[in-house]
């Protein structure tokens, strides 16, 4: 049995906000999505988690992105990938 996550939440966050103040990381997001584990492995060796048009390889330790694609296509220079455990509904 794995003891993987099932979920996460990714965040693209543009990368020149440095200093956000008091904003969340939430709040500067351009864009979020809670993704699902499929159950794959992707090419980088680690789960494919997928949803809402984002379909990310996740070190489930470190909750790093190591591959994403955005609707089909690469992230868009400019933007980073953060993840955290969804809230609960």
């Amino acid at each position: 049995m794995s003891t993987h996550p099932k979920r996460f939440e990714i965040l693209l966050v543009p990368a020149h906000v440095e200093n956000r103040g008091d904003a969340s990381v939430a709040d500067s997001a351009v864009r979020s999505a809670v993704v699902e584990a499929t159950g794959r492995t992707g090419e980088s060796g680690y789960p494919i988690y997928e949803g809402h048009g984002l379909m990310a390889d996740i070190d489930p330790d470190s909750g790093t992105v190591e591959a994403l694609l955005v609707d089909g296509r690469e992230l868009d220079y400019g933007l980073t990938a953060l993840t955290r455990q969804p809230r609960p509904a």
